[in-house]
Order: C-alpha cells, then structure tokens, then sequence
C-alpha cells in the first residue's frame, strides 16, 4: 500500500480508543441486561465488533500488524433490507441437544405420563417416544432451563427476528415452516455456541509460546 493511502498513526489511535469505548459498552450493557436474549448486549456486541475490525484494518495497514482476536460471526449476516416500519413478525428458534442420559429422559417421561394418568402407554418406552413425551408436556423454554434434568445436553442455540409486510394466512407455512427465510430481513438474532467459549478459552501461554523473540528496538 503507498503512503498516499496509508491510515496516519493518528486514525488508527482514535480507532484504538473507539475499541476502548466498546468494549467499556459491552461489559456496561452485560452488568445491566435484562435477560438472555437482551437486544442492548447484543447491539453492544455488534459495535464492538465493527469497532475491532476497524481498529485491527487500520493497524495492519499502517504497521502492518494484527489483533490476537476475532469476534465470531460478527460480519456473517447480510445488510438488512426488509420494511423499515415491520407490519409483521416470525421469531425462529432452533436449539440442539445431546442425549446424554437415555434412561434419566426415559425416567422422567414415565413420571409425566403416571401424573397424567397414562402409566401403561408404549409412549415413554422408547427415546423418541420419551422426547415426544416431555417436549408435548413442557414448554421449549422451560427445556432448555431444565434440560440436564432431562438427560440432555445443550449445544448450539439460534434465535432469529425476521420483518414482514404482512401476518401470514393461518395455515399458510406450516407444511415447509423453515424453508422460506430470508436472511436479509432478519431484523436481530442471538446465538449461543460453544464455539465462542472455545475463542476466550485460549491458552495464551501456549499461544506465546509459538511466538519468535521480538527485535530488541521493536515495540
């Protein structure tokens, strides 16, 4: 890159600070969230990672260096294009489990249908039986607030809010319920993955390690 085009060490200064400043936001908006799912953690997040990605543009185009981190899925998601005044609204959730513990799941699905007065049934018999069992009984949330009680594991989780013109016609999706997103109308969406547990769990010891000694003049 020429020097014409170089960012001066001044824009790539204020650009470490705007990082600061985010990152101050973030932790602010998690000390303060309301829920889970709180939309301000997750406009907070999103400005921090616009705010490192500039920050970490700047750095090597000036000194030719890089951050030692990455925010995951920060950049993943189209431009929003849909109504800018949303009529209507599909919330889509997707959660993952493990079954860990069939006969902890089996267990309990028996208790469910003994307090329903249902012992005897087949239903609880088998695993798929049970999940049908336990999913028909409680609600998706009270699942996953619960799901080790169930013998199941927790994987990857993904909640997305989509605009609409209009409320679909009862009955209208229901056959293909998935099929017809479209991601440049997700409005806002928050995902849980282990994947981002994985990215603050690095060792940076061994991470170090694999570094070569810096020149002595360097800093």
């Amino acid at each position: 890159m020429s020097d014409a085009v170089q960012p001066t060490a001044a824009e790539v200064r204020a650009a470490a600070e705007a990082v600061k400043t985010a990152l101050d936001r973030h932790l602010a908006a998690v000390e303060r969230r309301s829920g889970e799912d709180d939309p301000a953690v997750y406009e907070a997040f999103n400005q921090l990672a616009a705010a490192a990605e500039v920050y970490d543009e700047l750095l090597y185009d000036r000194y030719d260096e890089v951050t030692p981190f990455e925010i995951p899925g920060a950049e993943d998601a189209p431009p929003y294009t849909g109504p800018e005044e949303p009529n209507a609204l599909s919330v889509l959730i997707r959660r993952d489990y493990a079954v860990v513990e069939p006969q902890r799941l089996l267990a309990q699905a028996q208790r469910v249908e003994l307090a329903d007065g249902d012992a005897g049934t087949d239903a609880s018999e088998t695993v798929h039986g049970a999940l049908g069992v336990l999913f028909g009984e409680f609600e998706p949330d009270e699942i996953a607030s619960r799901h080790k009680e169930f013998g199941l594991e927790e994987g990857d989780s993904t909640l997305w809010v989509t605009a609409a013109d209009e409320t679909a016609e009862p009955g209208e999706w229901l056959e293909t319920p998935f099929d017809q997103v479209e991601a440049d109308r997700v409005v806002c969406r928050f995902d849980v993955s282990a994947v981002f547990d994985d990215a603050d769990d690095v060792d940076l010891d061994d991470e170090f390690d694999e570094l070569e000694p810096l020149d002595a003049d360097r800093h």
